[in-house]
């Protein structure tokens, strides 16, 4: 099985098409802000371009998309914010918006909605037992939330969801300078960073074995 995942799309795929393989993928995952303060316009621009290239895909809104991209991506069934999905045995839980931010954007939640919606994520593939996290907002004091100035400014929700349950990755973004990859406990966590830079994800299952790495197109 082998997943790609993205996000901070903003408007623009960059080259998109040039990233390896992507009509082949078993998945397509797009980790959040599709648009730049955008609606329900906005967000099919962007989804059907990634839907010519690859019809098995689901997505979060993140927190500069209008609340009706989070109902546009329900009506036409790709959306995981607040939801979970077992593919291939795996189970897939994703949280989109972000905590609240000095920005008063659209897709701002406290801490306790964030955790309230990670535990309705959590609760449709924990039966599953291997668990892959989606989350737009990374976990706090992690090397994928630190801004430029050095600030960390993840989810205190979402780093107590992944102290608590250790999924096997965290699929991130949200902070577009934040390239990295990081650790907690036995939880691999990753932000690829901004896709119209180059930075994706690849997630490979093979043998049994889950892996996942940052890949530049």
């Amino acid at each position: 099985m082998r997943i790609i995942a993205f996000g901070d799309i903003h408007m623009s795929l960059g080259n998109i098409r040039n990233l390896p393989d992507i009509k082949n993928a078993d998945l397509v995952v797009v980790t959040g802000d599709l648009t730049n303060y955008g609606g329900k316009k906005d967000a099919k621009i962007i989804l059907d371009q990634l839907l010519s290239l690859n019809k098995k895909l689901i997505a979060l809104p993140g927190n500069l998309d209008e609340p009706e991209v989070d109902k546009y991506l329900t009506d036409i069934n790709l959306n995981l914010h607040g939801r979970g999905k077992v593919i291939n045995g795996i189970g897939i839980m994703g949280m989109g918006g972000s905590n609240i931010t000095p920005f008063n954007t659209p897709g701002e939640y406290s801490e306790e909605e964030l955790a309230r919606l990670l535990n309705i994520g959590y609760e449709a593939i924990k039966s599953a037992g291997r668990i892959i996290l989606v989350s737009h907002a990374p976990p706090l004091n992690t090397e994928t939330d630190r801004i430029s100035a050095g600030a960390h400014v993840g989810s205190v929700a979402v780093r107590n969801f992944i102290e608590k349950v250790q999924p096997e990755l965290c699929l991130t973004g949200h902070i577009h300078e934040a390239r990295a990859e990081d650790t907690i406990g036995k939880t691999h966590i990753l932000n690829p960073g901004m896709i119209k830079d180059g930075g994706w994800i690849e997630v490979l299952l093979e043998n049994g074995k889950i892996t996942a790495s940052i890949k530049m197109i």
